[in-house]
């Protein structure tokens, strides 16, 4: 079993943002952290789950994930993204990221935990340490899929 804790940040929402993930199994931990110039909160708390997902080098894996964001737990353990899927994520948010999200979570047995963010969770906390530090990077990386969809709304961007 491993687990993985997620949590992802954004200074402004849309703002610079990052994520950050912890992974643990038995002893062995790794920690992943990333920064985009923009995007929003919601996509940073789903990205992380996906790097740490995509990080898991043996496929059919037992994962328990812990997250604070209610966005992403309830939107699998209510099973909701199956059924934004199957409309094609029409009118929803982030397909980008929930199209790249249900392949990686479908080549494992995941389970999903929600905890209260900034609490005394020690690994959650970390997390946001991890997604606040990506977030004042120095070579924020582009979120394409945020920015495509922000400039085909006619949004200019910066």
């Amino acid at each position: 079993m491993i687990s993985i804790y997620t949590d992802g940040a954004s200074r402004g929402n849309p703002g610079p943002g990052g994520y950050g993930a912890v992974m643990i199994y038995g002893t062995l931990r790794k920690e992943l952290s990333e920064g985009y110039r923009l995007t929003t909160n919601n996509r940073m708390e789903l990205m992380s789950v996906i790097a740490a997902l995509e990080a898991l080098k043996k496929e059919g894996t037992a994962v328990t994930i812990y997250s604070d964001s209610k966005y992403v737990v309830d939107s699998v353990e209510k099973k909701w993204v199956f059924g934004w899927e199957k409309k094609n994520f029409k009118e929803k948010k982030n397909p980008d990221l929930w199209m790249r999200f249900l392949i990686v979570y479908r080549k494992h047995k995941i389970k999903f935990v929600w905890v209260k963010g900034h609490a005394s969770n020690k690994e959650n906390n970390r997390c946001d340490e991890l997604a606040v530090a990506a977030t004042q990077g120095g070579h924020l990386k582009i979120d394409s899929g945020y920015e495509n969809e922000m400039k085909s709304a006619g949004v200019k961007l910066l």
